[in-house]
């Protein structure tokens, strides 16, 4: 039997790093851990192949190949799912469908042959046994929870890892909170189900043998929901081990706020070497995180709780939302300020939906305020409800406190505050490979010359290497990441202003024939003389947006560095007939 396995494409976005990946040489964040985790639960006689679209197309010849076309995702990746779909039932190849996409809406998708929904260690095997036999049903589901510790080590040879920037690996599936919007108590339960150490540890070893020497994520929902076993067990044996291993992996994962709470797991976790953690902070106004039940949340002091994780050593990741029906119209004001003094870098904010079969999806559904289906991706300035707030007011607000938090100067600001007062993990070694070398000279020709943040790139640039010289490789990472979000955030604007609009858009001195050019451009040597000033992006619901700047005095060229969309003619041709002003139809 011949399976392969194929991975949808991540489209641009928040989580995506699409745009400073780039400066790594690097394709994608992280791998399909999910397909690689079916793979090993498959028969071994049975040869199997992957093919990731975020790392490479994927061909006809590769269906051809296949008896069966395996397929997983979430919400966000559904656009490249239903063409993935179609290209096999274009060419005859029978689809296998699963994971939290399917699991939540496999009636919207036509032409797949069979769903294994749920959990694939229960729902799995019967199909493997029915296909065997020459009887596969359609739809194998349960409502059962997996016992993951009969779940396999990832198949990792079927990947090349040289493609990511970051491993990955699951320790805990579940969450015993059940926040009102979120759909993991709904796809995994609320009762956290755990590996045992040894699972851990085998795990970890897998990546270290393979010869990954970077960053590992645990992708847990909250790695802290079994704080018992934590401490006792896995905690003490990650710590052993990485010492052994002479810190060779910094580790991220998910948690959620009270883990401020708990000085003895917190420091545990920094020993065994995490460096990041992300936090559903979600609203700092209190009757918010009433309304959507974020128990961990109400009744602190957010700001001193965030500051607790970082003064251990942490790199706090923050998620926001907006659009909750108890969020006052001094909202966006408050939250702006409390990202700003909460020093959080990177600070995910999303307008609110509801993804299907939440506590929130069925309430609005009641209420008759449902639209249509989630996205999955919350930063795209799509609802899928009817908010109590007037619309108009609500992506005003959120266009504020995008349009400050991600400017060059409040950013930067964030920035400085963070290295300020944050005291990296000792101990471990600093490996400065090729490339980050290759990326720091890209970004200080991207950052330092190009952007418009050049001013406050440099700024840091000389205050890190020479105060702060241990921050300096965060702090370039930080400012890769400010240009990646800005940049989702650009885009995103763009896109939102443009359906059914004109953009209006407007050059000063020399300038690119397109915004979707612009969009794509990086510095490259070669053509002297074509010097780019800057454009601005000017919609009928947005204010101007000054995207990119090249000063006049810089020798380098423009070029496209990614293939555009098509144009009826070529952008280039278009340089030197542009007017003061120009009208461009979405």
């Amino acid at each position: 039997m011949r399976i392969l396995f194929v991975y949808p494409e991540y489209p641009d976005t928040f989580w995506s790093f699409k745009h400073a990946l780039h400066f790594i040489s690097k394709k994608s964040g992280q791998p399909p851990l999910g397909l690689l985790t079916v793979a090993a639960l498959l028969p071994d006689e049975w040869e199997t192949r992957l093919v990731d679209l975020n790392i490479k197309p994927l061909t006809d010849r590769q269906l051809r190949w296949a008896d069966y076309v395996f397929l997983g995702g979430m919400s966000v990746q559904a656009e490249s799912a239903r063409a993935i779909i179609a290209r096999c039932n274009g060419v005859g190849a029978k689809v296998v469908a699963g994971g939290p996409l399917f699991t939540a809406r496999h009636e919207e998708f036509e032409g797949v042959d069979h769903f294994i929904l749920n959990e694939a260690e229960i729902t799995l095997p019967p199909f493997i046994e029915d296909l065997k036999r020459g009887q596969p049903k359609r739809l194998y589901t349960t409502s059962r929870w997996a016992d993951v510790t009969t779940t396999p080590v990832p198949r990792w040879g079927l990947i090349n890892q040289r493609h990511y920037a970051t491993m990955n690996l699951q320790y805990s599936r579940g969450c015993p909170y059940d926040c009102e919007f979120c759909d993991i108590t709904v796809l995994y339960g609320r009762v956290p189900r755990t590996k045992s150490g040894d699972q851990v540890i085998a795990e970890l070893d897998a990546l270290y043998d393979r010869g990954w020497r970077d960053h590992v994520f645990f992708v847990d929902d909250n790695f802290i929901g079994n704080r018992g076993k934590l401490k006792k067990e896995i905690l003490p044996r990650i710590i052993r081990w990485t010492e052994e291993k002479h810190h060779p992996f910094s580790l991220g994962t998910e948690a959620s706020l009270n883990l401020s709470d708990d000085p003895e797991l917190l420091g545990m976790m920094v020993r065994a070497g995490f460096e990041q953690v992300f936090v559903g902070i979600e609203s700092p106004n209190e009757e918010s995180l009433k309304e959507c039940r974020k128990i961990p949340n109400k009744g602190r002091n957010l700001l001193s709780s965030v500051r607790t994780l970082q003064k251990a050593g942490l790199q706090v990741q923050g998620g926001f939302i907006v659009g909750f029906d108890n969020d006052p119209p001094s909202i966006f004001d408050t939250l702006i300020r409390f990202i700003q003094e909460s020093g959080i870098v990177v600070a995910m904010v999303g307008l609110l939906n509801a993804p299907i079969n939440t506590r929130l999806y069925r309430r609005l559904k009641q209420e008759e305020r449902l639209l249509k289906t989630f996205t999955g991706n919350n930063t795209d300035f799509s609802m899928n409800f009817i908010p109590k707030m007037k619309v108009e007011e609500l992506l005003q607000g959120y266009r504020k406190i995008l349009g400050t938090i991600y400017s060059p100067r409040e950013y930067y600001r964030r920035v400085f505050q963070f290295l300020r007062t944050h005291d990296p993990r000792k101990g471990g070694p600093v490996r400065i490979r090729f490339v980050h070398l290759w990326a720091l000279a890209k970004s200080m020709v991207l950052l330092g010359v190009v952007a418009r943040e050049r001013l406050y790139y440099w700024k840091l640039f000389f205050w890190s290497l020479f105060r702060r010289p241990r921050h300096f490789p965060t702090a370039i990472t930080f400012a890769i990441y400010g240009f990646h979000f800005r940049r989702v955030f650009e885009d995103s604007l763009y896109a939102a202003g443009t359906k059914g609009n004109t953009a209006s858009i407007s050059w000063r001195s020399l300038a690119i024939a397109s915004p979707w050019v612009a969009n794509h451009l990086s510095v490259s040597f070669g053509l002297p003389e074509l010097l780019v000033h800057e454009y601005v992006i000017t919609c009928p619901i947005l204010s101007d947006i000054t995207v990119i700047t090249i000063p006049r005095c810089v020798a380098f060229v423009v070029v496209t560095f990614f293939k555009p969309p098509p144009l009826k003619v070529h952008p280039w041709l278009l340089l030197y007939s542009l007017q003061t002003s120009q009208s461009v139809a979405s």
